[in-house]
């Protein structure tokens, strides 16, 4: 098959030919009177068809309150009222803004590179690919070996229905999930049963011999809920509401009845193709994706549609079945790492540490766009602004590249084991993991002193910046989710970045719709910028960042707990228990 680059579509429709492959044909303009006024009825209607599928043409929605800048009669007292005299900040805003190359580096690393799997060979070429840019402008770098983790590789896979009828099916294996040997693998689609207790399970598992077994509660609408709620009639969206409901008990009592029962070994005794899953993201064709080096027999993830297709021809008997090519391989306990990029401190505070930080792994089901690609290339921009600007730190300025954070922050928290001279010498870090948008959120940890050290370096910088930050003084130093949280809890004065949502929650995070084109490339440029001026400032700082802090964090729901203690992060994949 020609490769898309050398065989494509031009912008109007029409095939390009390369002269050296193909003759190009000779153009037709014969045509019947009838058939040409077609054409132009068609072509006449193309300009009403673009207007029908442009968004902007539509019902305007109301705007995040987050996505505007704070007015300027309410300026907190550290939004800077006048311009910037700082040399070494306008030097950094300069190339941030106007030469940036945060877009060009995304791109790279989100459509060549692609997904990152912990210890993939994706995520090995994507520590390859940070050392090379950071090598190629003149700023050090080394990856460490934390442990190792299941190293998996994803190759094609196809999933058809080739029973009742013929469909090919839109899905794709779980990570780590095994492949199907090279040839397909066909049969049935059954659903589960509600049985009474596991022995009834072990029972029923032989029936699953040479199929295809449906292990989740379908949807019964795959419509957003934006949607339903515009459409629907309070009638239609309370039934549906009343029988999705009793599905979704109807399948947790399933869980319950059947807790401890290890389905995959069960399944892979009893002979069957594998597993098939659906977790909806509220959105059409969006799905979430995850895996386990558990699984142990083919474990795959439909769209919200065709699962709901097949569960329903299942349910209904009326003999669904499925054909797939699945192609991946185990590659065994592979190097677990972290990379980093370093810029040497000069003078006295040489010995203490500016961090940026962000994890470099992803899931697999798209590029790993907006987790946490886009933190990563933030980290990577800032570094490169700060060489470009030629700044000399005073501290050294460290960037942290982690690996299995979305196994349980093993690179982050294993560095912190490792490294407790870094810990005990930061004078500050600054993490970003939470999609695209410009960062609208910070405070300080729950570090009391460090409170109004970062308000005056607010007030240091560029209200084009600042006003966009909700700041919420002290805070509280978290106790997961990100990797800050595993240099808090050595009582190290570690900062997350909140970025604009951009709806993250259900569009991307860990969806198969996370991909270089949802990236909002002017707020990553814009948050590239920030963290070179905050790295800076923090770097320059005549005295060392406060530790003290408060006694109790405060978590969501309004309780309190003490300041959390550390763990060690995975060193190996037999301790993972997802």
């Amino acid at each position: 098959m020609l490769r898309a680059s050398r065989l494509s579509a031009t912008a109007t429709g029409a095939t390009s030919y390369p002269c050296s492959l193909f003759p190009r044909p000779e153009p037709v303009f014969r045509m019947s009177l009838v058939r040409g006024r077609h054409l132009v009825a068609v072509l006449l209607a193309l300009p009403a068809l673009a207007r029908a599928q442009n968004p902007a043409t539509g019902a305007p929605l109301a705007t995040s309150a987050l996505a505007k800048p704070i007015p300027q009669a309410e300026w907190p007292e550290w939004v800077r009222r006048t311009p910037v005299t700082n040399p070494m900040l306008q030097k950094i805003v300069a190339e941030g803004m106007e030469r940036s190359q945060a877009a060009t580096l995304a791109q790279a690393l989100m459509d060549s590179v692609g997904p990152r799997l912990t210890a993939s060979p994706g995520f090995q070429s994507a520590a390859e690919w940070l050392r090379g840019r950071y090598t190629a402008w003149g700023i050090a770098t080394r990856t460490e070996q934390y442990g190792t983790f299941n190293g998996w590789r994803r190759g094609v896979s196809h999933i058809d229905l080739v029973a009742p009828r013929v469909r090919s099916l839109e899905g794709m294996t779980l990570a780590w999930s095994p492949g199907t040997g090279g040839r397909p693998l066909e049969g049935d689609a059954i659903v589960m049963p509600l049985l009474d207790n596991a022995e009834a399970y072990a029972a029923w598992a032989a029936q699953a011999k040479g199929k295809w077994v449906l292990a989740s509660a379908p949807q019964l609408s795959c419509r957003s809920p934006g949607q339903l709620q515009e459409f629907g009639t309070p009638a239609y969206l309370e039934s549906l509401r009343v029988r999705q409901d009793s599905l979704r008990t109807a399948w947790n009592e399933r869980n319950v009845r059947t807790q401890g029962v290890a389905y995959q070994e069960l399944l892979a005794a009893a002979g069957a193709n594998g597993v098939i899953t659906m977790q909806f993201s509220n959105y059409p064709g969006i799905n979430k994706v995850f895996g386990t080096p558990r699984q142990k027999v083919v474990s795959l993830e439909l769209s919200c549609e065709d699962y709901g297709l097949v569960f329903r021809m299942a349910e209904r008997n009326q003999g669904p079945r499925l054909r797939v090519t699945a192609d991946a391989e185990f590659l065994g306990e592979q190097p677990a790492s972290n990379t980093f990029g370093e810029m040497k401190g000069k003078g006295k505070t040489a010995g203490e540490y500016v961090m940026l930080s962000a994890h470099m792994d992803s899931w697999t089901a798209a590029s790993g766009a907006t987790d946490n690609g886009t933190g990563t290339i933030v980290m990577l921009e800032a570094m490169r602004i700060l060489k470009a600007v030629g700044y000399q730190p005073k501290r050294t300025i460290l960037a942290g590249h982690w690996g299995g954070e979305e196994q349980g922050l093993n690179g982050s928290r294993a560095f912190v084991k490792d490294n407790p001279q870094v810990a005990a010498k930061l004078q500050a870090l600054f993490n970003q993991d939470n999609g695209t948008g410009r960062v609208v959120g910070m405070n300080a940890s729950g570090f009391t002193g460090a409170d109004t050290v970062l308000r005056r370096w607010f007030a240091e910088l560029p209200s084009d910046f600042t006003q966009w930050i909700r700041y919420g003084g002290v805070g509280s130093p978290g106790s997961g989710g990100t990797d800050h949280v595993a240099f808090t809890c050595a009582e190290a004065p570690a900062f997350n970045l909140n970025a604009l949502s951009w709806d993250y929650g259900f569009t991307t995070w860990h969806t198969n719709r996370d991909t270089y084109d949802k990236v909002v490339t002017d707020d990553l440029r814009h948050n590239a910028t920030l963290v070179a001026m905050l790295v800076y400032l923090a770097s320059e700082e005549p005295q060392t960042m406060p530790r003290t802090h408060v006694a109790q964090m405060t978590l969501p729901n309004g309780q309190s707990q003490p300041w959390p203690t550390c763990s060690d992060g995975l060193r190996n994949s037999s301790g993972y228990r997802r």
